[in-house]
């Protein structure tokens, strides 16, 4: 056996030693914002059913200011109390947030400015980057913005060549304004396979800057620019932090003479190396609950069981956390990886799309106040609690306040403090409190169940001593061995990954050929990274057609992953072992606050009292306001059906031009206020949200779309602008150029709603044409449609051209009379998703329900409360086709009780880009046990628990979603209407149902506030 204080003489040849008989161990550390956890475990026994899991220490140590202390204490620790050879130690792995707490305390002495360099030719300009950034930390960040030739179509064809002089001009302007990084962000770049622009133009930038750093987006994220980039800008600014607290790490590696790698914990519970997680250490932010979620599953020895189980009778495994202050509950995956939660992550208050794990998390610990109604004599518990102070407040030791924990003491279920302490609690309020206790956690259980199979739960926490009795719907509870050091174990057996994330064309190839041979890059990338090459499974597939594509593309998502390799020899440490990095550190000095840091730029409401807030009316005009802005884009979504695209962008649109034009130029007047010859003009985003949301605009295009629409007619001048639709994104579209032109944007839309066509529009229903009609992209490309024989033909010739122009484009119909926009267009709809919007944001402060404030602003029904169970998509015609079936809640579960549905039905809902009908259905959603509840033209709209809607494009398996419908307007409820918008027009052969309650035309903000 090889001694830990071995040598071995540089001038001899290195000596090799087998690893076939050593014994060989891996170290886990976990750092909190209390405590840092270590684990020390026998790989060998690892592999192996043994009871105590190959753990062969674990300790807790106290996270130390500057953390790697704590980190080396810890490790000291396990080390001695195992009493292992050193040399056999072949990994250390940390999980810490230690990377990303500059971002979090916007402590300006640890960020650096970050230029931002954009691949993008004439695209992108309408949102220039920091669009959504906390103000403090915009103004530590911001080094600047150079918009530079370059970046893809979806289809892989160039926007425009990369211009070389260009990017070595740019390279000489930042190193000049002092400015050290560059977060480098090209358009599609997730796509450019080859790294023929973004990596190539970091290679141009350090030939002719070789002290520049470059981030490269295609490095950081997926598809979806504005949310990459900002990732990539965080990853850029903590670049030089992140070196820093590596040699920190490094120096602790040192001092403990330890030799072996250096890992670091992902955000998805794998692993990666020190010297690239210095790199990218935006991608260690959050490990802390994937490692005790996947180590708590490893303690209690699910990663065996799980072999030997028939597929029919895989449990669903709950980790139950339960600490101090609250209970976080995870589901696992059958991979042993947590559930993802949808949707975007917030880190610093900037938005990214992330992965994370979903956890639900509650008010229920062992320091959760214990409270007593006075008047009732009715025990509530938490969500307030003494926290880390249990020892100096809870009745057990001594102190003046009721827990939870003295609640179970009391119970003599748990040896805690003293129990003659709580004898003279009365036994009513123990008795309630126990009940109060167990109806909380099968509550968070019951909430995370997805399916009717057996729940099996996974108690780890220092709180778990609360649970004392079997739950509801719990066949198994499991409190694993070493339970207090999951997450520590969770970051020593984390694995290696793959992982590709690419859209593809088929071109001919089949959808299997396509996916293997994704699957085999996944598989290398693991192997690449260190995984052992029989060990390597794929866990994970994910295939999105992708929106209004006609050419079958589809994003796919692998993942594989495996254990790190064991080596076949090791090769001991020189003598004296030789580190590069200093053995001091540097002194930060104090800590750089920044006033307004975390300020969100996008949450104007957040501090303003919705129920005393007035929208600024003056003479019939309605002036909007950023809070106005922030309802409107909620309302647009509950009016989106599942279409119009997500909203996010097109109001951040709407805030950047209200803030940098003149005060009053945004504004909406009433379609009543119109004269009869006032001419209205329309425009709005056409093409895929996929692109869209990638490619943003570069701003200039309806603008653009406007004027050559008015060429072609001849009008000098018009009076306002008219929303196409206004569910989804398109319904704030009109803003920015209303605002440019300088007229008003008029209250109402063309459909009520969002429809997939442009022959969906009311006006196109009733006769009134849409052509002339142009589609114009930010290159100046401008194409005309002049006339058609029906309105089916515009749609085929506008999907024709907009393929060509790379799936998005402004569409500008022609232009229509003030008569017209008050005989066929529906009024009132910006009020109505104001009105929409202020009934959530309101809701969600109060924490009342969001289903019963949406109706109390119009009529409507909850046709269906329950959890996402399955999404099913397919391309058909240029458009996303699908279904997606969702499972009922529980009574508890539901945050409305007016459900009419039965219990045990499911609900299937299948969507052509809008959502066309709600049907009860069994479990499969098959068509023979549909019973139809309502279709379209009615509104079907699928919303969140945040009462935001969800896009037919953001189905996820998992979410806990309402699914309330509302009535159309009366123009589509006549026989021209139903023939377009409703069942036939969609080639349903089902007849209209609708919700039982009249329509109601919608309030007029104008109306109610210019009083």
């Amino acid at each position: 056996m090889l001694s830990g204080t071995s040598r071995v003489s540089s001038s001899q040849p290195t000596a090799h030693f087998s690893t076939a008989n050593m014994s060989l161990y891996r170290i886990g550390v976990d750092v909190g914002g209390t405590n840092t956890d270590a684990a020390i475990l026998d790989i060998r026994a690892a592999a192996t059913s043994t009871p105590g899991r190959g753990v062969l220490a674990s300790h807790k140590a106290s996270t130390t200011r500057d953390i790697t202390s704590g980190i080396e204490a810890a490790i000291r620790a396990v080390l001695r109390d195992s009493g292992v050879d050193q040399s056999g130690v072949l990994s250390v792995t940390i999980g810490t947030t230690h990377f990303i707490n500059a971002l979090v305390e916007a402590d300006a002495r640890r960020l650096d400015r970050v230029a931002v360099v954009r691949l993008c030719g004439p695209f992108t300009r309408q949102l220039p980057p920091f669009s959504d950034f906390p103000v403090g930390l915009r103004s530590i960040l911001d080094g600047g913005v150079y918009y530079l030739d370059g970046g893809l179509e979806i289809d892989g064809r160039e926007i425009e060549p990369l211009n070389h002089e260009q990017i070595r001009q740019t390279a000489r302007d930042v190193v000049a304004k002092g400015i050290n990084v560059i977060a480098l962000v090209g358009v599609f770049s997730p796509l450019d396979h080859d790294g023929k622009h973004e990596e190539e133009c970091r290679r141009i930038l350090l030939q002719e800057a070789p002290s520049l750093q470059v981030v490269c987006s295609h490095d950081i994220g997926p598809t979806g620019f504005l949310e990459r980039e900002n990732a990539t800008i965080l990853n850029a600014s903590i670049l030089r932090t992140g070196h820093r607290v590596k040699k920190g790490f490094k120096r602790a590696m040192h001092r403990l003479q330890l030799t072996c790698p250096l890992f670091l914990s992902q955000n998805d519970g794998t692993l990666i190396d020190a010297d690239t997680a210095a790199e990218f250490p935006i991608k260690t932010f959050a490990s802390g609950p994937t490692n005790s979620m996947t180590g708590a599953a490893y303690l209690a020895g699910l990663d065996h069981k799980r072999e030997n189980v028939v597929d029919d009778e895989e449990p669903q495994v709950l980790v139950v956390d339960i600490g101090g202050t609250t209970t976080d509950v995870c589901a696992l995956l059958p991979s042993g990886f947590p559930r993802q939660a949808p949707g975007f992550v917030e880190v610093g208050g900037v938005r990214t799309a992330f992965s994370m794990p979903e956890v639900v998390s509650i008010g229920l610990g062992g320091g959760s106040k214990v409270q007593i109604d006075p008047t009732t004599q009715n025990v509530t518990v938490g969500p307030g609690s003494v926290g880390h102070l249990l020892q100096q407040e809870a009745r057990v030791f001594g102190g003046k306040t009721l827990t939870a924990s003295d609640v179970v003491v009391a119970l003599g279920k748990a040896k805690l403090g003293d129990p003659e302490l709580v004898k003279d609690v009365p036994a009513h309020i123990i008795e309630s409190g126990r009940k109060e206790l167990k109806k909380m956690l099968e509550g968070v259980v019951e909430q995370m169940k997805v399916s009717s199979a057996p729940v099996h739960v996974l108690l780890v926490g220092g709180g778990a001593l609360l649970v004392t009795e079997d739950l509801a719907g719990v066949d198994k509870c499991i409190v694993p061995i070493h339970q207090g050091a999951a997450n520590a174990v969770g970051a020593a057996i984390a694995k290696v990954s793959g992982e590709i994330d690419v859209v593809e064309i088929p071109e001919g190839r089949s959808e299997k050929t396509i996916v293997d041979a994704a699957c085999a890059k996944a598989i290398d990338m693991a192997i690449s990274k260190g995984a052992a090459k029989n060990d390597v499974k794929i866990v994970e597939i994910t295939k999105t057609p992708l929106q209004y594509m006609s050419n079958g593309a589809m994003r796919l998502q692998v993942r594989a992953v495996g254990h790190l390799a064991i080596p076949e020899e090791l090769t001991p440490p020189p003598s004296p072992p030789v580190i590069s990095v200093q053995e001091t550190e540097d002194d930060e000095g104090e800590k750089v606050g920044v006033p307004d840091a975390l300020t969100p730029t996008y949450k104007p409401s957040l501090h303003v009292d919705l129920d005393a807030y007035r929208p600024d009316v003056q003479n019939g005009t309605w002036y909007l306001s950023e809070v106005d802005l922030e309802m409107i884009a909620t309302g647009c979504g509950v009016l989106g059906t599942g279409g119009g695209g997500p909203t996010h962008h097109e109001y951040l649109k709407g805030l950047d031009a209200l803030r940098n034009n003149p005060k009053g130029r945004l504004r909406v007047i009433s379609p009543k206020a119109l004269k009869d010859d006032a001419m209205i003009c329309f425009g709005s985003w056409y093409g895929s949200p996929s692109v869209i949301n990638e490619r943003i605009a570069g701003g200039n295009e309806i603008v653009t779309g406007i004027n050559a629409v008015n060429k072609v007619v001849g009008n000098k001048t018009f009076d306002g602008m008219y929303i196409d639709e206004i569910g989804g994104g398109n319904g704030m579209s009109a803003f920015p150029p209303a605002v440019h032109f300088d007229v008003p944007v008029v209250d109402g839309d063309a459909m009520g709603r969002a429809y997939p066509t442009m022959y969906h529009a009311t006006f196109s229903v009733y006769g009134h044409s849409l052509t002339p009609c142009v589609l114009s992209d930010a290159r100046g490309n401008t194409s005309v449609v002049m006339s058609t024989d029906n309105p089916i033909r515009l749609e085929s010739l506008l999907r024709t051209t907009v393929i060509e122009l790379g799936l998005g484009c402004a569409v500008c119909a022609n232009p229509l009379p003030g008569s017209v926009i008050k005989s066929h267009g529906v009024p009132n709809t910006v009020s109505q998703a104001w009105y929409l919007g202020r009934a959530v944001h309101n809701a969600r402060r109060k924490k009342t329900s969001y289903v019963d404030a949406i109706f109390d602003v119009c009529a409507g029904k909850l046709l269906f409360t329950g959890k996402i169970v399955d999404v099913r998509r397919y391309i058909g015609g240029g458009y996303t086709m699908g279904s997606v079936v969702i499972a009922p809640l529980s009574e508890d579960e539901r945050e409305s009780h007016k459900q009419d549905a039965p219990s045990d039905r499911h609900m299937v809902i299948p969507f052509q880009n809008e959502y066309l009908y709600a049907a009860l259905s069994d479990a499969d959603g098959s068509e023979a046990s549909q019973q139809v509840v309502c279709t379209v033209p009615d509104l079907i709209s699928i919303l969140g628990q945040d009462g935001e809607g969800i896009g037919s494009q953001d189905l996820r398996y998992g979410l806990r979603v309402n699914v309330v419908a509302l009535p159309a307007h009366p123009l589509w409820k006549t026989d021209k209407g139903m023939k377009v918008g409703g069942p036939e027009g969609f080639g349903l052969k089902i007849p209209y149902t609708g919700v039982d309650n009249d329509f109601v035309e919608g309030r007029s903000v104008i109306d109610e506030f210019g009083a």
